[in-house]
């Protein structure tokens, strides 16, 4: 059991020994999952990064930037301030269920800046926290340099600790490579893949010290406009389309990922196709807090040219991330670029399910 028992110290926020501005420890994107003994892997959960604080009092959830979360997650501020553990600092993902799956749109519509949009959404919409990792306990000692069999014990004690909080939920772990890629595959979407962490390994923030594996699919997609790079007359981005079941040609994501191509041949290729409407459907905006592309103009395109790509996960009919360009498929006429090529999200499997309705942690498989 941590070294928790004794009443947490009382001094405030910014002289916690895990600072404010920590930040989480990020992941290594990989072709593979590691087979060898030492390694512990966890769900990749479908959700918005979170680093949650606790001291004297005042509660502070920090996202993967270092901007505070707390306003957007009323709920989660009053429930980590309500429960036993006087101090702590934990890391997580906060999610929306929204029947029995996670719904990133519903984390999205949070970021508004009116707060009694934000208090009507938490209460329609309540969010959970999904727990995998525990950086302090609650006497103030930092675990960033414990092993992480140390930090998951913390972690174990800090969910007792809250009485098995509702909202709270503490992830599974496997350490068995094959139930891993197991997950992936019954999990739908509501899993962004499966973070392999070693057993003896510290708690790294800011730094891609654990590995990351994601299912990755491809589609065939019709170019129906493109973005020049910032401050240049070269391509920055294709803008990609499906067609829907009417024939309308809808506007679905971008690829800025080009690989060996030659950028000043494409470029011409393209300025050539330019011709409206370039999307008959849904239409690009500017540039969202989502989107990495830099220019809100668009030049529309005839629509001729087929892209393979490949992404990885799909929310509203668009892209959730840039995708990645594979190659031009000449051979490919571009109305067989529908929307019914795309692997759907599937509802989540059991392990969601037991993750999202399970009190924790007397529930959680060990090997």
């Amino acid at each position: 059991m941590p070294r928790s028992a004794g009443k947490a110290k009382s001094r405030g926020l910014a002289a916690l020994p895990v600072p404010l501005d920590t930040r989480p420890m990020e992941a290594r994107l990989v072709d593979d999952l590691p087979r060898e003994p030492g390694w512990q892997f966890e769900p990749k959960w479908d959700g918005f990064r979170c680093l949650a604080f606790r001291a004297d009092g005042e509660v502070e959830l920090r996202a993967k930037s270092g901007k505070t979360l707390s306003r957007y997650f009323p709920e989660i501020v009053a429930m980590l301030g309500s429960i036993a553990p006087e101090s702590f600092v934990v890391d997580g993902e906060l999610a929306i269920p929204v029947d029995d799956s996670l719904s990133f749109d519903a984390l999205q519509a949070r970021l508004h800046p009116a707060e009694s949009r934000v208090r009507k959404l938490a209460s329609e919409t309540p969010a959970v926290f999904i727990l995998f990792d525990c950086l302090m306990t609650p006497d103030q000692r930092s675990l960033l340099d414990a092993p992480l069999t140390d930090r998951r014990a913390a972690l174990d004690y800090f969910v007792h600790s809250a009485n098995r909080e509702p909202v709270l939920r503490l992830t599974p772990y496997t350490r068995e490579y094959h139930e891993a890629r197991r997950w992936l595959d019954g999990a739908g979407g509501a899993l962004d893949g499966v973070v392999a962490k070693r057993l003896e390994g510290h708690y790294h923030p800011g730094e891609r010290a654990t590995l990351k594996f994601k299912r990755l699919r491809t589609a065939d997609c019709v170019v129906g406009g493109f973005r020049y790079e910032q401050n240049t007359r070269l391509v920055g981005s294709l803008l990609l389309g499906l067609y829907d079941k009417d024939g309308k040609l809808d506007h679905v994501g971008f690829t800025s990922a080009f690989g060996n191509i030659d950028r000043s041949a494409l470029t011409r290729r393209l300025e050539a196709m330019i011709a409206e409407p370039g999307f008959t459907g849904n239409a690009p905006g500017g540039p969202s807090r989502w989107s990495s592309e830099r220019s809100s103009q668009w030049q529309p395109l005839r629509p001729e040219l087929v892209a393979e790509v490949r992404y990885d996960q799909i929310t509203a009919n668009r892209f959730r991330h840039g995708t990645r360009l594979i190659r031009f498929r000449p051979d490919k006429a571009p109305e067989q670029c529908r929307f019914d090529q795309l692997e759907r999200e599937a509802k989540p499997g059991k392990l969601v399910e037991e993750t999202l309705n399970r009190s924790m942690p007397h529930g959680v498989r060990r090997h």
